[in-house]
């Protein structure tokens, strides 16, 4: 007879916490709950309950469970949850949801057609990122939940998703529950971490007491508390411990023994003359065992040493059993409730209980146990040619329950390195690990090696370094040498593209030595590719800010670099003859930075051959990566973005989040530069949160930058500042951004501000920058807005700036059409100013064709040119005036616009007043009566400037400003100027 109960007693405050989170989730905030204990203790009941409750708000459910046999199953839980929900609802087709498709299709089975491209292995992150935004899909109507049970037994790469998704989940509409043993492991780090962080509840269920065994002792007899056996109550609590699993197994052998029986005054207990008593679930399940047949019994047997959860074909090849007896006896155990269906795949069954298999397999003794595991093994490997993975695991777990190590910790290792090849750089390392400390000694140090770079791809560079440090020697040039030198290349590319300059040399030094005075050439090669991608680097002072290479400044320094371009043009040629077309791609890659300084037609060349090597080759990573840097090229050379989205389809493609992300910082800073706000404010907006949270950590950068360049391009101080501090706090000052942040961002800030002193001391300190540091940014005004601005101001001990103008024309970064717009302009006002009308003409025409995708920056040139025309008498400095005031004025940018106006007044030119911009005004002070002129000077109160800055910014005079200062705190009602300033504040912050 079977004893369950239909209710949960003893757990109210677990049930009002989940009620609780169901609540929230429906407004739209998200939680996440832990749900702690040991076995039997009612965790999946609990939850179980939860899911029910959301079904009853018709919120979607995904329910996914690891596996208990010990298998390492990458994402298992995850892919349980999605096909649960997707299974009978359908996989949503929420555009939203298409750039995460590809990295999705891994789990979800309906969207593998949208796989990765073949060679490029989706990021934990990015495939946290894309779940977590198919939940927020999910959940948008009513909310959602997603239940993942035995979090214990899930592989690491499952952990690191669901840690991602609890750290981000509080504004989505999502409940995570998550279960799990109170046993020393990653489950269990990663629910107290997040109950520190206060990102997630955590709640350990203790066992039930005396009162509450009894209640469920009624409930599964179906008859009130009080009808229940004193004696039986005693009995329950004593063997059970307040285990519920076990309180229904006792339960249950009291009943099929015969010893509870209802009578007719009700349940009964009779007395037990013997000795003993069943002390737990080992004892009770041997007698419930003893009562089955004796097939069903050894099926049931053979099932329990196969795991908590097992295939019928695994079964079926180590009982021997023909199909139709096979299911006869499973169907015979599932009417005892012993074993289940598994839900989640149809050729698998589960006990009931984990505890059930254990119980099960510690029936037997341990000789026997060992035997039944040693002729599972032997029939598995019999049944078939190959073994995919999950079998070579269950053949290695069967060994060691065989007891024999070495068999199992080569079947480990197997699996271990094919699924290292595959990307699943956490798993394998889990299997390599478990190799390892079972490994012959003669088989340990390779193992060794291979758990080293499994450590080091997943991020865990200090561990993997370890391990290699700590192996024996070996004589340099063996067999064992070329594999750990190869093992320290790999960790040293890691070390490099996380930026770790310090470990990736130490892992160079090393597989030096172990190579010998005469590696092999592409060997060579592998390493001459580390090495250069490392020049780039910047390295830390000991004040924490960023420099490059030691010596950059000087000859060394450049000496270095270029060795490092003769060594990368080798093994770029050395790798394609030698058969190795990823340290090919590297090479061209960093051939193409590398050669940047020559011009962009060889860096281009450069990045060509590395598109060919990697459409050859099939390498879709390196294919994408090679679109991205040509349509960078071609970005910056033209100010357009066609070839950046060729780059961003391939991205999407491949299924590269971090990726995608790269391209859209471009794509961004490009509509920044033509003058398209919305597009790249939404760009940002869409992209910067999500790529701080895929640790894309340059990327991010980026886009901060790009924030703030937004905000400077448009005179918007404050958000610059704002979002400056941002990029700060992300470590944009020790980052090869610098010059970006100096010269594009703040020195054009400037300008907008019409504070063109602090401009020239941003591009000197951006200029600064460069000669000290190994820099390939072409935008940050050293070879455009410079020289122009010097020129202006006849700079350079008398030579008027001819000597930048000069050198930035004769440079790469001079034939950006960024740059060239400036250039030329910069040529015009020369030619001028020498008496050359007409050069100065063809000059401003040339410029002007450069900077047809830049109206913001060509508008801006013409307001700092006019004035220099005005004085040499060429040009049409009038007509420019007017243009730039119209656009400047339209576009709320009031400085520039005012020192149009003010410039065109000196001219002797009238100019109309301005009365249109009430649409800027807010509705408050709008009502209040103020006038646009007035907003433009309340505006400016935010910084809190004096009466004489305020009229040179707007071109009025200082008695003009006292004026609209006294009208101001009249319509606010401020009391003083303080109190007018700090409203202008709050208004800016609003």
């Amino acid at each position: 007879m079977r004893a369950t109960s239909s209710v949960i007693v003893g757990r109210d405050a677990e049930i009002r916490l989940l009620d609780e989170a169901l609540e929230s989730v429906t407004r739209g905030a998200g939680r996440a709950v832990f749900l702690v204990g040991e076995a039997g203790i009612g965790k999946s009941r609990l939850a179980g309950e939860s899911t029910l409750r959301a079904y009853d708000r018709d919120m979607p459910v995904l329910r996914g469970r690891a596996t208990s046999t010990g298998l390492v199953v990458p994402f298992r839980p995850l892919v349980e949850a999605l096909s649960s929900r997707f299974r009978a609802a359908g996989a949503p087709d929420d555009p939203e949801l298409q750039p995460y498709r590809p990295a999705l299709a891994g789990l979800v089975p309906e969207w593998r057609a949208e796989a990765v491209a073949p060679g490029y292995a989706i990021s934990l992150v990015e495939l946290a990122e894309a779940l977590l935004r198919l939940l927020a899909v999910l959940g948008r109507e009513r909310g959602c939940v997603i239940l993942l049970e035995d979090l214990h037994d899930s592989d690491t790469e499952t952990i690191a998703v669901v840690e991602y998704v609890v750290d981000n989940v509080a504004e989505l509409p999502v409940l995570l529950v998550g279960t799990l043993r109170p046993d020393p492991g990653p489950a269990l780090d990663l629910a107290l971490a997040a109950e520190l962080r206060n990102t997630a509840s955590l709640r350990e269920l203790g066992p039930l007491d005396e009162a509450a065994v009894r209640d469920m002792a009624a409930a599964c007899l179906d008859v009130g508390p009080g009808e229940v056996p004193p004696a039986a109550g005693r009995h329950l609590s004593q063997w059970a411990g307040g285990n519920p699993y076990l309180v229904e197994v006792l339960l249950a052998d009291l009943l099929d023994t015969g010893r509870l029986s209802r009578a007719e005054g009700g349940w009964q207990l009779a007395e037990h003359d013997e000795a003993t008593v069943p002390t737990g679930a080992v004892r009770s399940w041997a007698r419930r065992l003893a009562r089955l047949d004796e097939p069903v019994r050894e099926l049931l047997l053979v099932a329990a040493t196969l795991g908590g959860r097992f295939s019928v074909g695994a079964l079926r090849a180590v009982t021997g059993l023909d199909d139709r007896a096979l299911f006869a006896h499973l169907r015979s155990a599932s009417e005892v409730g012993i074993i289940a269906p598994d839900g989640a795949a149809h050729d698998h069954y589960t006990f009931r209980h984990v505890l059930t298999a254990d119980a099960l397999r510690a029936s037997l003794p341990p000789a026997e146990q060992a035997a039944l595991a040693r002729r599972a093994a032997s029939a598995i490997e019999d049944s078939a040619v190959e073994l995919c993975g999950d079998q070579k695991q269950l053949v290695a777990a069967l060994r060691l329950a065989a007891g024999d190590k070495v068999a199992a910790s080569r079947q480990f290792a197997e699996v271990g390195r094919q699924m290292l090849d595959a990307g699943a750089s956490g798993s394998a390392a889990m299997l390599l690990e478990r190799a390892r400390g079972l490994a012959a000694d003669e088989d340990r140090d390779e193992v060794t090696v291979q758990l080293a770079i499994a450590q080091a791809e997943s991020g865990r560079l200090d561990e993997a370094a370890a391990l290699l440090d700590n192996l024996p020697p070996a004589p340099a040039g063996s067999r064992a040498a070329e594999e750990r030198a190869q093992a320290h290349t790999q960790v040293a590319w890691v070390a490099t593209m996380a930026e770790q300059p310090a470990q990736a040399r130490r892992r160079i030094r090393a597989a030096r030595a172990l190579l010998g005075a005469g590696p092999r050439p592409e060997q060579e090669a592998a390493l001459a590719v580390v090495e250069g991608h490392l020049a780039l680097l910047p390295e830390q002072d000991g004040r924490g800010e960023g420099r490059g290479p030691v010596g950059w400044g000087g000859e060394d320094g450049r000496e270095r670099l270029e060795e490092a371009e003769r060594s990368a043009r080798r093994a770029a040629l050395t790798a394609e003859q030698r058969g190795r077309p990823v340290v090919a791609c590297q090479a061209w890659q960093l051939l193409a930075m590398l050669s940047r300084e020559r011009g962009f037609d060889e860096a281009d060349a450069c990045l060509e051959r590395m598109l060919a090597v990697a459409e050859e080759h099939r390498l879709a990573v390196y294919r994408a990566e090679a679109l991205l840097r040509l349509g960078t090229n071609a970005f910056m050379r033209t100010g357009e973005a066609t070839r950046l989205e060729t780059a961003r389809t391939a991205a999407h493609e491949l299924g590269s989040l971090a990726l995608l992300q790269s391209v859209d910082g471009l794509l961004a800073m490009q509509s920044v530069l033509g003058g398209r706000w919305e597009r790249a404010r939404g760009i940002v907006e869409r992209s910067v949160e999500a790529s701080a949270r895929l640790q894309n950590l340059s990327t991010h950068r980026y886009l901060l930058l790009v924030d703030a360049t937004l905000a400077a391009h448009q005179g918007r101080a404050r958000e610059q500042e704002r979002a400056l501090l941002r990029f700060r706090r992300a470590g944009g000052q020790e980052s090869m951004l610098v010059p970006l942040q100096r010269g594009l961002c703040q020195a054009v800030g400037a300008l907008m501000g019409e504070d063109r002193v602090r401009a020239k001391a941003e591009l000197d300190a951006a200029l600064a920058w460069e000669r000290e540091h190994p820099s390939f940014f072409y935008l940050s005004g050293r070879y455009g807005l410079g020289p122009l601005l010097r020129i202006l101001d006849g700079e350079d001990g008398g030579d008027g700036g001819r000597e930048a103008h000069r050198e930035a024309l004769a440079s790469p970064g001079g034939q950006l059409a960024w740059n060239r717009m400036f250039l030329g302009m910069a040529d015009a006002v020369l030619r001028g100013r020498d008496g050359d009308p007409d050069g100065a003409r063809r000059a401003v025409e040339r410029a002007g064709r450069a900077a047809a995708v830049f109206p913001q920056a060509w508008h801006l040139a013409l307001r700092l040119t006019a004035e220099a025309a005005l004085a040499d008498s060429w040009g049409e400095p009038v007509a420019w005036l007017r243009s730039a005031e119209e656009y400047f004025h339209e576009a709320g940018v009031s400085p520039v616009a005012g020192a149009c106006r003010s410039v065109l007044r000196q001219a002797g030119v009238s100019v109309p007043q301005r009365r249109g911009g009430r649409e800027r005004i807010p509705a408050s002070l709008r009502q209040a009566g103020v006038t646009p002129r007035e907003y433009e000077v309340f505006v400016l109160l935010a910084e809190r400037p004096g009466n004489q800055q305020i009229a040179q910014s707007l071109c009025i005079s200082p008695r003009t400003v006292e004026k609209h200062m006294a009208s101001l705190m009249t319509k606010t009602g401020s009391a003083d100027r303080s109190a007018l300033c700090a409203l202008s504040a709050e208004s800016a912050d609003s």
